[in-house]
C-alpha cells in the first residue's frame, strides 16, 4: 500500500482487478483520499477517508506453491496482504506481484476471473473484508 502525503490531505493506493463486458480482467490503481480530521480526541488529528460499508471479515493461507488458475473472485472483497508473496495475473496477461502491505480489491466476481500463485517459500496469508458494492 502506498501512501502520499500532502499539506491538506493524504491518499491511499491500492490495487483493484475488475472484469470487462467480454469477462476479461484487468489492473486498476485505486487512489483513496483522506483529510485530516479529529477522529479520536483527545488524539491528535489524523487522516480519514470517506466511510465505506463492512461488516465481517475472515483470513486466506494458501500453502507454499498453491496455484489458482482463472477463477472469478467468490464476492467484492479487499484482500490486504499479511506474509508472503504473491503474483495475480489478470487475462490481459498483466501480473502484479503482491508484498506484505499490498492492499488488492478484487472486483472480478464475473467473467473468467483472474490466476493467483503462492510465489514465496511459505504461507500466503491474507486479511479479508467483504466489500459490497454501494
Amino acid at each position: 500500500m502506498t501512501q502520499t502525503p500532502s499539506p491538506d490531505s493524504t491518499h491511499v493506493t491500492y490495487h483493484r482487478v475488475f472484469a470487462d463486458a467480454q469477462g476479461g480482467s484487468h489492473f486498476d490503481t485505486v487512489t483513496i483520499e483522506q483529510r485530516l480530521a479529529a477522529g479520536a480526541p483527545p488524539a491528535p488529528p489524523f487522516y480519514v477517508s470517506a466511510d465505506a460499508p463492512a461488516s465481517r471479515y475472515r483470513f486466506y493461507s494458501f500453502e507454499p506453491g498453491w496455484f489458482g488458475d482463472l477463477h472469478p473472485a467468490p464476492a467484492r472483497q479487499f484482500l490486504a496482504l499479511l506474509s508472503g508473496e504473491a503474483e495475480v495475473e489478470t487475462t490481459d496477461g498483466e501480473v502484479r506481484r503482491l508484498v506484505p502491505g499490498d492492499l488488492v480489491l478484487l472486483d472480478d466476481t464475473t467473467g473468467k476471473g483472474h490466476r493467483t500463485r503462492n510465489i514465496g517459500d511459505g504461507y500466503l496469508t491474507f486479511f479479508v473484508v467483504p466489500a459490497p458494492a454501494t
